[in-house]
Protein backbone atom coordinates (compact mmCIF):
# COMPACT_ATOMS: atom_id res chain seq x y z
CA UNK A 1 0.00 0.00 0.00
CA UNK A 2 2.85 2.38 0.77
CA UNK A 3 3.88 4.29 -2.33
CA UNK A 4 5.78 7.43 -1.45
CA UNK A 5 6.63 7.53 2.28
CA UNK A 6 10.24 6.43 2.64
CA UNK A 7 11.95 8.73 5.13
CA UNK A 8 11.74 8.91 8.91
CA UNK A 9 9.67 11.88 9.99
CA UNK A 10 7.30 13.09 12.65
CA UNK A 11 4.65 15.78 12.90
CA UNK A 12 3.73 17.67 16.06
CA UNK A 13 0.84 16.25 18.06
CA UNK A 14 -2.45 18.06 18.59
CA UNK A 15 -2.57 18.11 22.35
CA UNK A 16 -6.21 19.18 22.50
CA UNK A 17 -7.54 15.68 21.71
CA UNK A 18 -7.01 12.40 23.53
CA UNK A 19 -5.23 9.63 21.57
CA UNK A 20 -7.52 6.67 20.91
CA UNK A 21 -5.83 4.50 18.25
CA UNK A 22 -2.49 3.68 16.67
CA UNK A 23 -3.02 2.91 12.96
CA UNK A 24 -0.19 1.58 10.77
CA UNK A 25 0.15 1.31 7.01
CA UNK A 26 3.06 -1.16 6.73
CA UNK A 27 4.21 -1.92 3.22
CA UNK A 28 7.09 -3.67 1.49
CA UNK A 29 9.61 -0.82 1.56
CA UNK A 30 8.20 1.65 4.09
CA UNK A 31 5.64 2.25 6.79
CA UNK A 32 3.63 5.14 8.15
CA UNK A 33 2.01 5.18 11.55
CA UNK A 34 -0.81 7.48 12.66
CA UNK A 35 -1.89 8.46 16.15
CA UNK A 36 -5.64 9.08 15.87
CA UNK A 37 -8.29 10.43 18.21
CA UNK A 38 -11.72 8.83 18.54
CA UNK A 39 -13.11 10.80 15.60
CA UNK A 40 -10.26 9.71 13.33
CA UNK A 41 -8.40 13.02 13.35
CA UNK A 42 -4.63 12.63 13.03
CA UNK A 43 -2.80 13.82 16.14
CA UNK A 44 0.67 12.70 15.12
CA UNK A 45 2.41 10.70 12.40
CA UNK A 46 5.65 8.84 12.09
CA UNK A 47 7.21 7.26 9.01
CA UNK A 48 10.09 4.88 8.43
CA UNK A 49 11.84 3.15 5.54
CA UNK A 50 11.70 -0.13 7.52
CA UNK A 51 9.12 -1.91 5.38
CA UNK A 52 8.75 -5.67 5.72
CA UNK A 53 11.68 -6.25 3.35
CA UNK A 54 13.85 -3.60 5.05
CA UNK A 55 13.78 -4.73 8.69
CA UNK A 56 16.86 -3.79 10.76
CA UNK A 57 17.23 -7.45 11.75
CA UNK A 58 15.52 -10.70 10.70
CA UNK A 59 11.89 -11.24 11.65
CA UNK A 60 12.85 -14.36 13.62
CA UNK A 61 15.13 -12.20 15.77
CA UNK A 62 12.45 -9.63 16.59
CA UNK A 63 12.76 -7.40 13.55
CA UNK A 64 9.08 -6.45 13.49
CA UNK A 65 9.10 -5.79 17.23
CA UNK A 66 12.11 -3.52 16.87
CA UNK A 67 10.51 -1.44 14.11
CA UNK A 68 7.20 -1.18 15.96
CA UNK A 69 8.96 -0.02 19.13
CA UNK A 70 11.10 2.51 17.27
CA UNK A 71 8.10 3.91 15.40
CA UNK A 72 5.30 3.79 17.95
CA UNK A 73 6.99 3.21 21.30
CA UNK A 74 6.89 6.88 22.30
CA UNK A 75 3.09 6.91 21.97
CA UNK A 76 2.88 4.06 24.47
CA UNK A 77 5.67 5.26 26.78
CA UNK A 78 3.33 6.69 29.42
CA UNK A 79 1.79 3.26 29.93
CA UNK A 80 -1.56 4.30 28.46
CA UNK A 81 -2.97 1.27 26.60
CA UNK A 82 -3.98 2.09 23.05
CA UNK A 83 -5.41 -0.35 20.48
CA UNK A 84 -3.20 -0.91 17.45
CA UNK A 85 -4.39 -1.78 13.92
CA UNK A 86 -2.15 -2.40 10.90
CA UNK A 87 -2.76 -3.04 7.20
CA UNK A 88 -0.63 -3.79 4.17
CA UNK A 89 2.14 -6.27 3.52
CA UNK A 90 2.66 -6.70 7.25
CA UNK A 91 -0.13 -9.29 6.93
CA UNK A 92 1.43 -11.14 3.98
CA UNK A 93 3.18 -14.50 4.11
CA UNK A 94 6.44 -12.54 4.53
CA UNK A 95 4.94 -10.24 7.16
CA UNK A 96 4.70 -10.24 10.94
CA UNK A 97 1.82 -12.70 10.83
CA UNK A 98 -0.14 -13.83 7.80
CA UNK A 99 -3.72 -12.59 7.60
CA UNK A 100 -5.40 -14.81 4.97
CA UNK A 101 -7.26 -13.05 2.17
CA UNK A 102 -11.01 -12.59 2.36
CA UNK A 103 -12.98 -13.14 -0.85
CA UNK A 104 -14.93 -10.67 -2.95
CA UNK A 105 -17.47 -9.25 -2.60
CA UNK A 106 -15.85 -7.85 0.54
CA UNK A 107 -17.06 -5.20 2.98
CA UNK A 108 -15.52 -3.85 6.21
CA UNK A 109 -17.31 -6.56 8.23
CA UNK A 110 -15.51 -9.23 6.20
CA UNK A 111 -12.17 -7.56 6.91
CA UNK A 112 -12.97 -7.40 10.62
CA UNK A 113 -13.83 -11.10 10.65
CA UNK A 114 -10.45 -11.85 9.06
CA UNK A 115 -8.30 -9.81 11.44
CA UNK A 116 -5.39 -11.72 13.01
CA UNK A 117 -3.58 -10.70 16.19
CA UNK A 118 0.08 -10.72 17.14
CA UNK A 119 1.60 -9.64 20.46
CA UNK A 120 4.77 -7.59 20.71
CA UNK A 121 7.48 -8.57 23.18
CA UNK A 122 6.01 -5.92 25.51
CA UNK A 123 2.55 -7.47 25.33
CA UNK A 124 0.91 -4.96 22.95
CA UNK A 125 -1.67 -6.58 20.67
CA UNK A 126 -1.41 -5.58 17.00
CA UNK A 127 -4.55 -6.26 14.94
CA UNK A 128 -3.62 -7.04 11.32
CA UNK A 129 -6.19 -6.44 8.57
CA UNK A 130 -6.42 -9.09 5.82
CA UNK A 131 -6.15 -8.46 2.10
CA UNK A 132 -8.81 -9.27 -0.51
CA UNK A 133 -8.89 -12.09 -3.07
CA UNK A 134 -10.98 -12.25 -6.22
CA UNK A 135 -10.76 -15.91 -7.17
CA UNK A 136 -11.38 -17.34 -10.62
CA UNK A 137 -9.55 -18.34 -13.77
CA UNK A 138 -7.16 -15.42 -13.31
CA UNK A 139 -7.13 -14.71 -9.53
CA UNK A 140 -6.50 -11.18 -8.32
CA UNK A 141 -5.28 -9.99 -4.92
CA UNK A 142 -4.79 -6.75 -3.04
CA UNK A 143 -3.25 -6.15 0.35
CA UNK A 144 -3.52 -2.66 1.82
CA UNK A 145 -5.49 -1.08 -1.00
CA UNK A 146 -8.74 -2.48 0.45
CA UNK A 147 -8.24 -0.29 3.53
CA UNK A 148 -7.71 2.78 1.36
CA UNK A 149 -10.82 1.96 -0.68
CA UNK A 150 -13.00 1.79 2.43
CA UNK A 151 -11.44 5.03 3.62
CA UNK A 152 -12.47 6.63 0.31
CA UNK A 153 -16.01 5.26 0.61
CA UNK A 154 -16.25 6.63 4.16
CA UNK A 155 -15.68 10.15 2.83
CA UNK A 156 -17.59 9.91 -0.47
CA UNK A 157 -20.71 7.78 -0.31
CA UNK A 158 -21.82 9.09 -3.73
CA UNK A 159 -19.65 6.40 -5.31
CA UNK A 160 -22.11 3.80 -4.04
CA UNK A 161 -24.84 5.27 -6.23
CA UNK A 162 -22.97 5.16 -9.54
CA UNK A 163 -24.72 3.10 -12.26
CA UNK A 164 -22.91 -0.24 -12.66
CA UNK A 165 -20.93 0.53 -9.49
CA UNK A 166 -18.47 3.22 -8.51
CA UNK A 167 -14.86 3.04 -9.67
CA UNK A 168 -11.79 3.70 -7.54
CA UNK A 169 -8.31 3.75 -9.07
CA UNK A 170 -5.04 3.38 -7.18
CA UNK A 171 -2.18 4.25 -9.56
CA UNK A 172 1.24 2.88 -8.72
CA UNK A 173 3.66 0.04 -9.28
CA UNK A 174 0.74 -2.38 -9.55
CA UNK A 175 -2.21 -0.13 -10.35
CA UNK A 176 -5.58 -1.30 -9.01
CA UNK A 177 -9.07 -0.48 -10.27
CA UNK A 178 -11.90 -1.52 -7.96
CA UNK A 179 -15.61 -1.60 -8.72
CA UNK A 180 -17.52 -0.75 -5.53
CA UNK A 181 -21.22 -1.00 -4.78
CA UNK A 182 -23.33 -1.02 -1.59
CA UNK A 183 -20.24 -0.46 0.52
CA UNK A 184 -18.44 -3.50 -0.89
CA UNK A 185 -15.51 -4.23 -3.17
CA UNK A 186 -17.28 -6.21 -5.87
CA UNK A 187 -14.33 -6.93 -8.15
CA UNK A 188 -11.03 -5.39 -9.15
CA UNK A 189 -8.30 -5.40 -11.76
CA UNK A 190 -4.52 -5.11 -11.46
CA UNK A 191 -2.30 -3.49 -14.10
CA UNK A 192 1.49 -3.79 -13.65
CA UNK A 193 1.90 -0.38 -15.26
CA UNK A 194 4.47 1.21 -12.95
CA UNK A 195 6.68 -1.85 -12.71
CA UNK A 196 6.53 -2.44 -16.46
CA UNK A 197 7.53 1.19 -17.08
CA UNK A 198 10.56 0.84 -14.79
CA UNK A 199 11.60 -2.45 -16.37
CA UNK A 200 11.29 -1.16 -19.94
CA UNK A 201 13.09 2.09 -19.16
CA UNK A 202 15.96 0.55 -17.19
CA UNK A 203 16.43 -2.91 -18.67
CA UNK A 204 15.54 -2.81 -22.39
CA UNK A 205 16.85 -1.08 -25.49
CA UNK A 206 14.13 1.56 -25.10
CA UNK A 207 16.09 3.27 -22.36
CA UNK A 208 19.26 3.56 -24.46
CA UNK A 209 18.00 6.55 -26.41
CA UNK A 210 16.25 8.28 -23.49
CA UNK A 211 17.61 11.33 -21.72
CA UNK A 212 16.29 12.43 -18.33
CA UNK A 213 14.02 15.48 -18.87
CA UNK A 214 14.22 18.67 -16.83
CA UNK A 215 10.43 18.81 -16.67
CA UNK A 216 7.39 16.76 -17.66
CA UNK A 217 6.54 16.91 -21.33
CA UNK A 218 2.74 16.69 -21.36
CA UNK A 219 2.53 16.74 -25.15
CA UNK A 220 4.71 13.63 -25.38
CA UNK A 221 2.71 11.97 -22.61
CA UNK A 222 -0.62 12.64 -24.34
CA UNK A 223 0.83 11.42 -27.63
CA UNK A 224 1.54 8.12 -25.90
CA UNK A 225 -1.96 7.96 -24.39
CA UNK A 226 -3.57 8.65 -27.78
CA UNK A 227 -1.41 6.04 -29.49
CA UNK A 228 -2.58 3.41 -27.00
CA UNK A 229 -6.19 4.57 -27.27
CA UNK A 230 -6.26 4.19 -31.06
CA UNK A 231 -8.15 0.97 -31.83
CA UNK A 232 -6.25 0.67 -35.09
CA UNK A 233 -3.09 -0.38 -33.26
CA UNK A 234 -2.51 -4.00 -32.33
CA UNK A 235 -1.96 -3.54 -28.60
CA UNK A 236 0.85 -2.98 -26.13
CA UNK A 237 3.46 -5.32 -27.59
CA UNK A 238 2.97 -3.79 -31.02
CA UNK A 239 3.33 -0.17 -29.87
CA UNK A 240 6.04 0.00 -27.17
CA UNK A 241 8.85 -0.25 -29.76
CA UNK A 242 7.61 3.06 -31.18
CA UNK A 243 9.30 4.70 -28.18
CA UNK A 244 12.56 3.89 -29.92
CA UNK A 245 11.56 4.27 -33.56
CA UNK A 246 10.00 7.69 -33.07
CA UNK A 247 13.34 8.72 -31.62
CA UNK A 248 15.35 7.18 -34.44
CA UNK A 249 13.23 9.02 -37.01
CA UNK A 250 13.52 12.35 -35.21
CA UNK A 251 9.85 12.51 -34.21
CA UNK A 252 10.58 12.31 -30.46
CA UNK A 253 13.49 13.98 -28.72
CA UNK A 254 15.48 11.91 -26.20
CA UNK A 255 14.00 14.07 -23.41
CA UNK A 256 10.44 13.24 -24.57
CA UNK A 257 10.72 9.48 -24.80
CA UNK A 258 10.20 8.65 -21.10
CA UNK A 259 6.99 10.70 -20.96
CA UNK A 260 5.82 9.14 -24.22
CA UNK A 261 6.40 5.63 -22.81
CA UNK A 262 4.59 6.57 -19.60
CA UNK A 263 1.60 7.81 -21.60
CA UNK A 264 1.68 4.72 -23.79
CA UNK A 265 1.52 2.34 -20.82
CA UNK A 266 -1.10 4.31 -18.88
CA UNK A 267 -3.10 4.62 -22.10
CA UNK A 268 -3.03 0.85 -22.61
CA UNK A 269 -4.09 0.40 -18.98
CA UNK A 270 -7.11 2.66 -19.47
CA UNK A 271 -7.93 1.11 -22.84
CA UNK A 272 -7.98 -2.33 -21.18
CA UNK A 273 -10.10 -1.02 -18.32
CA UNK A 274 -12.52 0.54 -20.81
CA UNK A 275 -12.88 -2.76 -22.63
CA UNK A 276 -13.70 -4.54 -19.37
CA UNK A 277 -16.30 -1.91 -18.49
CA UNK A 278 -17.83 -2.20 -21.96
CA UNK A 279 -18.87 -5.77 -21.17
CA UNK A 280 -21.14 -4.25 -18.52
CA UNK A 281 -22.59 -1.61 -20.86
CA UNK A 282 -20.40 1.05 -19.26
CA UNK A 283 -17.23 2.95 -20.13
CA UNK A 284 -14.97 5.69 -18.81
CA UNK A 285 -16.64 8.47 -20.82
CA UNK A 286 -18.63 10.67 -18.46
CA UNK A 287 -17.98 8.37 -15.50
CA UNK A 288 -17.34 9.76 -12.02
CA UNK A 289 -14.47 7.96 -10.33
CA UNK A 290 -11.95 8.56 -7.57
CA UNK A 291 -8.17 8.23 -7.43
CA UNK A 292 -6.01 7.38 -4.43
CA UNK A 293 -2.26 7.92 -4.50
CA UNK A 294 0.61 10.28 -5.16
CA UNK A 295 -0.69 13.69 -6.26
CA UNK A 296 1.65 14.02 -9.26
CA UNK A 297 0.84 10.52 -10.52
CA UNK A 298 -2.90 11.04 -10.03
CA UNK A 299 -2.62 14.25 -12.03
CA UNK A 300 -1.07 12.28 -14.90
CA UNK A 301 -3.97 9.85 -14.76
CA UNK A 302 -6.45 12.73 -14.82
CA UNK A 303 -4.93 13.98 -18.08
CA UNK A 304 -5.03 10.46 -19.52
CA UNK A 305 -8.60 9.82 -18.35
CA UNK A 306 -9.73 13.03 -20.03
CA UNK A 307 -8.64 11.54 -23.39
CA UNK A 308 -11.12 8.72 -22.69
CA UNK A 309 -13.91 11.21 -21.93
CA UNK A 310 -13.71 11.03 -18.12
CA UNK A 311 -13.50 14.49 -16.56
CA UNK A 312 -14.52 13.73 -12.95
CA UNK A 313 -11.55 11.96 -11.36
CA UNK A 314 -10.87 13.61 -8.03
CA UNK A 315 -8.10 12.47 -5.68
CA UNK A 316 -9.21 11.24 -2.26
CA UNK A 317 -7.02 12.55 0.56
CA UNK A 318 -6.32 10.71 3.83
CA UNK A 319 -7.84 7.46 2.54
CA UNK A 320 -5.42 5.27 4.50
CA UNK A 321 -6.00 6.67 7.96
CA UNK A 322 -9.74 6.98 7.36
CA UNK A 323 -9.90 3.36 6.30
CA UNK A 324 -7.95 2.12 9.30
CA UNK A 325 -10.13 4.19 11.62
CA UNK A 326 -13.32 2.84 10.01
CA UNK A 327 -12.20 -0.78 10.37
CA UNK A 328 -11.11 -0.19 13.98
CA UNK A 329 -14.55 1.23 14.78
CA UNK A 330 -16.30 -1.75 13.19
CA UNK A 331 -14.00 -4.15 15.07
CA UNK A 332 -14.89 -2.50 18.37
CA UNK A 333 -11.30 -1.48 19.06
CA UNK A 334 -12.48 2.08 19.68
CA UNK A 335 -15.76 3.91 20.15
CA UNK A 336 -16.81 6.85 18.05
CA UNK A 337 -16.89 10.27 19.64
CA UNK A 338 -20.70 10.23 19.57
CA UNK A 339 -20.84 6.89 21.41
CA UNK A 340 -18.55 8.22 24.12
CA UNK A 341 -20.70 11.22 24.92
Amino acid sequence: MMRTDTSAETQPARAAEAPALIAIDWGTTALRAYLLDASGAVLDTRASSAGIMNLPKPAAEGGFDAVFEATCGAWLANGEPLPVIAAGMVGSAQGWMEAPYVSTPADPAALVAGIVRVKTHKGVTVHIVPGVLEDGTLPNVMRGEETQIFGALASDTALDHEPYGGLIGLPGTHAKWAVVSKGRIERFYTFMTGETYGALRDHTILGRTMRAPDHQDMDAFIRGVDTAKDDGHAGLLATIFSTRTLGLTGKLKPEQQADYLSGLLIGHELRGLNEVLAREQADLAGKALRLIGNDALCERYRHALARFGCHDARTVAHATERGLHRIALQAGLIQSSAERI
